[in-house]
C-alpha cells in the first residue's frame, strides 16, 4: 500500500514538473485580468510569474496529495498569488499582542459549561455582515474588533450593521494604524470614547488619517471586554456559546494558509507561538468525517479561502495559537 502511495505521488510529481509552458502562460494572463494586475516593466512582472508559478506548482502538488487523501482541505489560486508568504504577513497581517498584557479572564471554573451544541454558526444567526478587504494596510486587528462587536449589537438590538474599523485605525492611538494593532485597546478606546461610527458614516480607505470620528455617526457602544484563559480552546467554544463571534489571533504566516480554499485547515507547521494576525471566530462545528473545525472569518476579501472564510482545525493541540489571544467585548 506504501509503495502504490509513493508512486502515485512520483508521478503527480513528474507531472506537475513538465507543466506545459503554454498552458501556464495562459493562466498567468488571465490571473492578471481577472485580479487587475499591471506591472512597472517585465524586470517586475518576470519577478511576480516566478513567484505565481512556484505558487501555482505547490497547489497543485498539495491537491493531488489531497486527493490522495494526505490533507484534509485543498488550496486553491487566489488574488494573493504573486506573493510571497513573507509579502503576506508584511502587508496583510498586523496583529501586535502588548508586552504587558492585562487578562481579564471570562470564564471561573464553576461558569464552564461541559455539555455544548455541536454545531454554532453565527452567520445563520444573522450576527455576521459580510466579509471585508483590508487590503495592504495591517488593519486585521480593527476589522477583527469590529466584528466582534457587530456580533453583539445585532445579538442586543437585532440590527446587523457594518461597524468602522477605519474609524479605530485613525483614532486608537495605542495602536499603530496600518502599522498594526491589538483588539482590547480598540475595545478600550471605543469604550473610553463613548462609541464607534458605522462604515458609512466613516468609511474605509485602508490608509491612516486624522481621526474624525464623530458621535452623529456613532452606531455602536462597548462597556469594556473580556479575555478567554490562553490556549484554552474548551474556554474559546465556551464563549462562543455564551457570548456570540469572538476576536481571536492566529499564525497566518505559512502559503498554506495564504491559499486555503476548503475543506479543514491542519498545518502542523502553523506556530502557535507566533502569532500575527487576527480574524474573527463565527462558530464551529464538525464535518462529516468526523473532522472537528473552527469557523474563521477572514479580512482578505471574499476572493480568498471559501468566500472568506476557513475552517481551522478544532481541538488539535492549539493550532496556529487560536485560543492563545481570544477576547470580545462587553456590550
Amino acid at each position: 500500500m506504501l509503495s502504490c502511495l509513493c508512486m502515485l505521488l512520483l508521478l503527480a510529481s513528474a507531472a506537475l514538473s513538465h507543466l506545459d509552458e503554454a498552458t501556464l502562460d495562459a493562466h498567468w494572463e488571465q490571473w492578471k485580468i481577472t485580479h487587475k494586475r499591471e506591472y512597472n516593466g517585465l524586470d517586475e512582472e518576470g519577478i511576480r510569474r516566478a513567484i505565481w508559478e512556484k505558487n501555482m506548482r505547490m497547489i497543485q502538488a498539495h491537491n493531488e496529495e489531497a486527493a490522495l487523501g494526505i490533507h484534509s482541505y485543498e488550496m486553491g489560486m487566489n488574488h494573493l498569488g504573486d506573493m510571497t508568504s513573507e509579502e503576506v504577513v508584511e502587508k496583510m497581517t498586523g496583529l501586535q499582542v502588548p508586552l504587558n498584557r492585562d487578562y481579564t479572564f471570562t470564564l471561573a471554573l464553576d461558569d464552564r459549561v461541559s455539555k455544548l451544541p455541536k454545531t454554532i454558526d453565527y452567520r445563520k444567526k444573522g450576527m455576521v455582515t459580510s466579509v471585508k478587504n483590508q487590503g495592504s494596510c495591517g488593519s486585521c486587528w480593527a476589522f477583527s474588533s469590529a466584528g466582534a462587536l457587530e456580533g453583539q449589537l445585532a445579538k442586543q438590538s437585532g440590527q446587523l450593521l457594518d461597524l468602522s474599523p477605519q474609524n479605530l485605525v485613525d483614532c486608537v492611538k495605542e495602536n499603530d494604524g496600518c502599522g498594526g494593532g491589538y483588539m482590547t485597546n480598540a475595545f478600550r478606546y471605543i469604550q473610553e470614547n463613548g462609541g464607534i461610527d458605522s462604515w458609512e458614516a466613516y468609511p474605509y480607505v485602508g490608509e491612516v488619517r486624522p481621526c474624525r470620528y464623530n458621535s452623529s455617526g456613532m452606531a455602536a457602544q462597548c462597556k469594556g471586554y473580556k479575555e478567554i484563559p490562553m490556549g484554552d480552546e474548551h474556554a474559546l467554544a465556551v464563549a462562543l456559546f455564551k457570548v456570540g463571534p469572538v476576536s481571536v489571533g492566529i499564525d497566518a504566516s505559512q502559503s498554506s494558509f495564504q491559499f486555503y480554499q476548503r475543506g479543514v485547515y491542519y498545518d502542523r507547521n502553523c506556530n502557535k507561538d507566533d502569532i500575527n494576525h487576527a480574524v474573527l471566530a463565527v462558530g464551529y462545528g464538525v464535518n462529516s468525517k468526523g473532522k472537528k473545525y473552527w469557523i474563521i472569518k477572514n479580512s482578505w476579501s471574499e476572493t480568498w479561502g471559501n468566500q472568506g472564510y476557513i475552517m481551522m482545525a478544532r481541538n488539535r493541540n492549539n493550532l496556529c495559537g487560536i485560543a492563545n489571544l481570544a477576547s470580545y467585548p462587553i456590550m
